[in-house]
Order: C-alpha cells, then sequence, then structure tokens
C-alpha cells in the first residue's frame, strides 16, 4: 500500500501515507515488544503438537499493553539497550491485563475451560519474556557446539526461569521451540539441560519428556501416510510422502545422536516399530518403481527373420494416463529418496535400481530412435513423445546427463524423406 499511495497528490493521499506510517511503526514496536511470544500465536508448519494461541489475541494483546504504557512507546523507536527493558516492561503489562481483563484479550467462546488454561499459558510466558529475550541470540550458538560456558548459560537462564514459575524452565524451552522451524533441533537443547539429559530414563521421567513424545508422535503421524501412499497422478501427494520421509528420517537420525534408547522402552519399541514401518514400504515402493517402468514403457517381441524375434519398445503405448502417471511418481520418489533409503536401510536398493533404470530406460530410447530413423514407426510425432517420456524418467531418477544426451539425439531423428531416399540410391 505504501508504495501504492507514495506517487498519489492531494491531502487524502498525504492522510492515507500518514496512516500507513502510524500502522507499520506499530507492527515494528509490536515485532520489537512481543518477539518472544510472536511464533507461539500461529500453528507449527510441521504440525508437531506445541504451546500456541489463536493468532486473533496478539493484536487484542498488544492494544492492551500499548494504552497502560502509552507514555513509553516513544522508547521503543530507539535502538538502545534501555529499548530491552522498556520491552519486558510492556511484557509485564500485557501480562497484568491478561489477568485482570481476560475478556478484553481473549473473548469468551468454545470450551471456556480451554480457555482459561491457554489464559493462564499466555500470562505465564508473558511473565518469562525477559528471560526467553535474553535467551534468543543464543539459540543458535546452543543448536550447534556450545562450550561449557555457553551450556552453563543456558542451565542458568533455565534456573532464572524455574525461579520465576515452578514450570518456569519448561515453559521457556516452548517459547524456545516456536522459534525452531526445524521440530528436532529441540532435542540439542534439551540435553544440555542436565548432565544426565542424554540418557533416556532421566529424560522420560522428567517434564522434558513431553518433546521427545511429541517428535515420535509425529513420526508415526508420518509413518502412517507413508504406508498409505498410492501412487499416482496428484504429484503433491508424492512431495508430502518424500518430506515425510526426510522429516522421519532427521528425527529418527536425531535420537539416535542424541539419547540412547532402551529397545524395550515406550520410546525404543515406538521408535523401532515406526523404522520397521517406513522402511518395509520404502522397498515395497522400490520394487513397485521397478515395475512401474515395465508397464509405462513396455516391449514387445517382433519378428526378424524367420523364426527370430528380439525385445523392441511398443510404439503404440500411451505416453500420458495413470499407468505414466504412477511410474513418474514413483520414479520422483526413487530420486529423491537418497537421504531415507540411507538411514532406513535401503540406500543400496535404491542405488541399484537407479542404475539399472538409466541404462533401461536409455536402452529403450535407444531403441525407439533407432527405429524412427529407420523408418520403422508409422506414427513419428508419438515415438518421439515415447522417447521424452522416458527422458522424463531419467530426469526424475537424477540421471541427468543420460537424459540431456536422450534429448540431444531425439532434436535430430527422424526417417528420411521418400524423396531423398530415391535420390540417393539412383545416384
Amino acid at each position: 500500500m505504501s508504495a501504492a499511495v507514495a506517487p498519489m497528490g492531494g491531502g487524502r493521499a498525504a492522510e492515507l501515507r500518514i496512516l500507513i506510517g502510524e500502522e507499520a511503526r506499530d507492527r515494528l514496536r509490536r515485532a520489537k515488544v512481543l518477539a518472544p511470544l510472536i511464533p507461539m500465536f500461529r500453528a507449527r508448519a510441521d504440525g508437531v503438537a506445541a504451546l500456541t494461541f489463536p493468532s486473533h489475541v496478539l493484536p487484542r494483546l498488544w492494544r492492551a499493553a500499548r494504552e497502560r504504557e502509552p507514555d513509553h512507546l516513544p522508547y521503543l523507536d530507539r535502538d538502545e539497550p534501555s529499548t530491552i527493558a522498556v520491552a519486558d516492561r510492556f511484557c509485564q503489562a500485557a501480562a497484568r491485563v491478561v489477568r485482570d481483563q481476560p475478556d478484553l484479550v481473549w473473548p469468551p467462546g468454545g470450551d471456556e475451560t480451554a480457555r482459561q488454561a491457554a489464559l493462564a499459558d499466555l500470562a505465564a510466558c508473558l511473565d518469562l519474556a525477559h528471560l526467553a529475550r535474553r535467551g534468543l541470540p543464543s539459540l543458535e550458538v546452543w543448536l550447534k557446539r556450545p562450550d561449557g560456558d555457553q551450556i552453563a548459560e543456558l542451565r542458568l537462564l533455565l534456573k532464572d526461569c524455574a525461579g520465576v514459575h515452578v514450570d518456569g524452565a519448561q515453559r521457556v524451552l516452548e517459547m524456545l521451540f516456536a522459534h525452531l522451524d526445524d521440530a528436532v533441533l529441540i532435542l540439542r537443547i534439551v540435553i544440555q539441560t542436565s548432565l544426565a539429559a542424554g540418557r533416556e530414563g532421566f529424560l522420560s521421567e522428567s517434564e522434558l519428556a513431553g518433546f521427545v513424545d511429541r517428535l515420535i508422535v509425529g513420526v508415526d503421524v508420518r509413518a502412517r501416510r507413508i504406508e498409505a501412499f498410492k501412487p499416482g497422478a496428484d504429484l503433491d501427494r508424492v512431495e508430502t510422502v518424500i518430506a515425510d520421509l526426510n522429516w522421519c528420517a532427521a528425527v529418527l537420525g536425531e535420537l539416535d545422536v542424541t539419547l540412547t534408547l532402551n529397545p524395550q522402552s515406550v520410546w525404543g519399541k515406538s521408535v523401532r516399530d515406526a523404522r520397521v514401518v517406513i522402511a518395509r514400504r520404502l522397498s515395497g515402493l522400490l520394487r513397485a518403481a521397478d515395475k512401474s517402468v515395465d508397464e509405462a514403457l513396455p516391449l514387445e517381441r517382433v519378428q526378424i527373420a524367420g523364426r527370430m524375434t528380439r525385445k523392441a519398445p511398443r510404439l503404440s503405448t500411451p505416453v500420458d494416463g495413470p499407468t505414466v502417471d504412477a511410474a513418474l511418481s514413483l520414479l520422483k520418489l526413487v530420486g529423491s529418496a537418497r537421504g531415507p533409503a540411507s538411514t532406513f536401510g535401503c540406500e543400496a536398493d535404491r542405488k541399484t535400481l537407479v542404475d539399472a533404470l538409466t541404462d533401461r530406460l536409455s536402452d529403450h530410447a535407444d531403441q525407439t530412435l533407432r527405429m524412427i530413423n529407420d523408418g520403422e514407426a508409422e506414427d513419428e510425432a508419438h515415438a518421439l513423445g515415447l522417447v521424452e517420456l522416458a527422458a522424463v524418467c531419467l530426469d526424475h531418477i537424477d540421471a541427468v546427463e543420460p537424459a540431456r544426451t536422450v534429448r540431444r539425439r531425439a532434436a535430430v531423428a527422424g526417417a528420411p524423406a521418400k524423396g531423398s531416399e530415391a535420390s540417393s540410391r539412383a545416384a
């Protein structure tokens, strides 16, 4: 809107520019004050359970806090150390509003018990906002290889949080969790919270067990989706399955690194069962991909001389339809599953399949092009469509150079014209 209004003239346009500027400034102030909590006002993109609040509460919350401290608003426009203290003051004001005038921030409606519990959570998070704000700049450090001083800083932060609320450490970890796009990364922080946190027995009995539970539930949900996947024309479903495979591989790999799971424990059994389900389904999809290529680009017996025959591409095969869609979706999965295949013990089979399919598809295209050049194709355009289909299949399994070679040869393919053939014979 600012860009659209900027070149406009007149008093109304000037007023609109002022209003837009004020709104932009207000949003920047809100982002600065409520930075530790803002990601909690939307659901996680990965679907993992988390502490969240309705999006409509955020503007109401900020408006109420702003009205409580109007004289301090200009300080938020400065880039000074004191600005942080002012932002923390607004969070404390917001916490008082949530407790004193909850209906102003979150109007009644729906499940009243759940609303009251969420309001209590929101007030507690606002109480801890100043501590979460202190920890956010160190979040990236804690996710990598923190040294002793940095780990001590994390533990001191959680201790300070526990001094504010009994469950303060858990709540601040929830706030840090909201800032992580990759849910599994929370494990790298959780294991640093205690010297014994790397042991399953300690973690499963602590308040931090909920993070592991959520990740394992996420793996179970995705494992069921992977098991139910049916290849077809909907490429979005293929992308979803590939994303699910990558997510599960990342979570299970991180669990292996960060925790020593007892195979007989609840967590150990859940992880083992998920691995078995996903590995079995992935192996089945690899086998199905192999068969789907034979169905999409079949060969048939053709007579050479006398009783002699050989296998050659069936040039009447359609270049689209359910069979082709299924093959393309499965091949896309084969080409994208390198990382997950390693995690689930299928990479050797996948690599062998890719090598075999590369040879088979290249050979199919080679034979089809030879038949086109020899004038054996009744419908040359359709036969070239089959060559392009083979190239697309090669693209899907990341055989880029063979696919380029096929297309290069197809560009110059074609049977010689009959007139030119007769002229060459006469000569």
